[in-house]
Parts: structure tokens; sequence; C-alpha cells
């Protein structure tokens, strides 16, 4: 295997930023001064400096062959606190009925919610454009080493893992749920009001209204992309979901998009995954599902893909992958199966 999943480090700054001039998004910026605190954020998470409500954990992906970046994410140990409240609208149903008309109708209600004791945030995934459709599926690489991590470091994490998916966009970059609610209440365009809330969610509370809201009376093109994905985001979601991840019926209060989550022993990768000693040597055949391994619990972390052996518990390896790992004989490794 040529590429591994590893912590961001200080020589990534270029890289990263060739990376998000190719999007437009707020949790990978193109600035470098922003690029730049995310990554020292994550040096100090890995080396368990921060508070399980501060730490971020920043991976890339690293092609082996040339040393350049195939993509990137993230995990925020902690969404979600008494000071940085997590906002969302809880999609709730409500019945009527008149017993003169003999008429009822089951209307769909969105409810402001606050949380203030989140769980952990899975997001930031980004897949440089070179690199799509390649054959090695690093889209799925990137996504679900971060479950490895968690899965070998569970007491740095929330019990329920949380992921906010983004929603379909007009081609102006517009979501049309945002022009249906959140813009009357605060007279900013969505761009705006998105990347303010990334430091400041104050206005939320306080012009957002508590009201239960009955999407009956939002526009129709609202009400159509209310808790649905972008197209592009869809093999993600797809991905979650085979792992576990369920929708919560919230939204985002911003574009509509779903709110899913997971307990974390519910996760099946989590649940595979074992410790095991590395052993040198080759083998005669590997087991037909390629396995994640991964080495290193903190900062020295790094994660790949590849045929594996167990053996009376120890994992043999193919050269290629232990000396991508840097693996030494003896050495304890993490080994989950997705399939």
């Amino acid at each position: 295997m040529n590429f591994i999943i590893r912590p961001a480090k200080e020589g990534d700054l270029e890289s990263l930023f060739d990376l998000a001039k190719q999007f437009t998004l707020l949790n990978l910026p193109a600035n470098k001064k922003e690029i730049e605190k995310k990554i020292l954020k994550s040096q100090k998470s890995f080396k368990g400096e921060l508070d399980k409500s501060e730490a971020l954990y920043f991976f890339v992906c690293e092609d082996l062959e040339d040393g350049l970046l195939a993509g990137c994410s993230q995990v925020v140990a902690k969404k979600g606190t008494p000071t940085n409240p997590n906002y969302s609208f809880k999609v709730l149903k409500r019945e009527r009925f008149s017993p003169d008309l003999s008429v009822g109708f089951i209307h769909q209600i969105l409810r402001l919610h606050l949380d203030m004791d989140g769980g952990t945030e899975v997001g930031g995934l980004i897949l440089d454009k070179s690199y799509r459709r390649r054959p090695e599926k690093l889209g799925r690489l990137i996504s679900l080493s971060r479950f490895v991590y968690i899965g070998m470091n569970q007491d740095r994490f929330e019990d329920e893992l949380l992921a906010e998916m983004a929603p379909p966009l007009t081609d102006e970059g517009r979501s049309e749920f945002w022009e249906a609610l959140g813009r009357r209440f605060t007279g900013m365009p969505y761009q705006e009001a998105d990347a303010l809330s990334q430091t400041n969610k104050e206005f939320i509370r306080s012009l957002f209204p508590e009201e239960d809201i009955y999407l009956c009376l939002l526009d129709p093109k609202a009400r159509l992309v209310l808790g649905r994905v972008g197209p592009e985001t869809g093999p993600a979601l797809h991905m979650l979901e085979s792992i576990g991840f369920k929708y919560k019926n919230e939204v985002d209060p911003f574009d509509g998009g779903p709110h899913y989550g997971v307990k974390k022993q519910d996760v099946s990768l989590i649940k595979k995954g074992s410790f095991y000693k590395y052993a040198e040597g080759e083998v005669e055949s590997y087991e037909v599902h390629p396995g994640l391994v991964a080495v290193g619990k903190n900062e020295d972390f790094k994660c790949t893909r590849t045929a594996y052996k167990i053996i009376d518990d120890k994992v043999y390896l193919p050269e290629l992958a232990a000396q991508a790992l840097q693996l030494q004989s003896g050495e304890q490794i993490y080994l989950t199966v997705y399939q």
C-alpha cells in the first residue's frame, strides 16, 4: 500500500493550502493562518495536551511514492459545550384533528435545540480531485481511518459519534432552506451566517424563533432539500450508514443538512477492532478481505489498508505495508476489518 493516514504536521501547510483552494469549505478554508492554527491545535490534541472540549484531530493521507497529500479529514472530540452549544433543528411530528370536520393532519415541525453536552463529530473529509476514482478507494481509507484512531483511543472521545452531512446547494452556492427561514430572521446571506457560526453562535439563540416552525409554511424548494444530502455527499453518507450511523431526526439550522449519529461501541469497525502483535515473515496466503491496520496511539499514529493474516494472535503483513507503517517485529498494532 503506497498511502498512509497520519496526523497533519507543520510541513503539510503548503500542500493543505493547495488542497483547500480546490474547494470552498469552512472546515478547511483557503487561508494559511487558519490552516496553521488547525495543525498546531491538532498536534497538541494528539499529544494529549488539550481537554476533550477543545481537542481537534487533523488527519492527512500521504502518497508515499511522491510525498503528496491526497486528502484529509478531521475529528472534533466534543461538539457542544455550555460555553459553545451545538445547534440543530429537531424534526418532529404534530397531529391536529378537528372532530367537527372529521379532518386531521400530521404536520412536520422544526424545534430549535441546543446541545450543551454533545458528542464527537467526524467531518472535514476532503479528497484531492486528481486522486478520485482510483482503485485504492482513498476516500474510504481517509474516512474510515478516523474510526480506527477512535477505537484505539476511546477514552479521548464521547460515547456518541456525530456526522453533519452537507445538503444540496444551488449552482451559486445558495441554500434554499436558509433563504426560506434563516435569512428572514437574521438578514444575513447564507455564506456569511455559516462562516460567522464557526466562531460565534450567539446570534442563533438570539434571533432564531423559539417557537415551533411548521414546515408546511416554508417554500416548497426549502422543504424539498430538508434532511437530504448533496450528490457529492451521497457516497460518504452510504459509507457511514454501512458502519452503523443513523439519521437523528435533526437538521442543520442553516442549510437543513441531516445529522447522523451512532454510539461509539456500535460502530462496526470499532466492534471488530483488536490489538495484536506484528510478526515478521511471509505467509502462503492472506485473508480475502483487506484490513485497516494502524500503529502508534499518539502523534506517531499511522494507518493503512492492507492484506493480513492472523496466526496464533500474531498478525502477518505484506512487506510493503510493514515498511509503510515502519513496523518492528513484536510491535503492537491495531487491526479491524471493513468489507
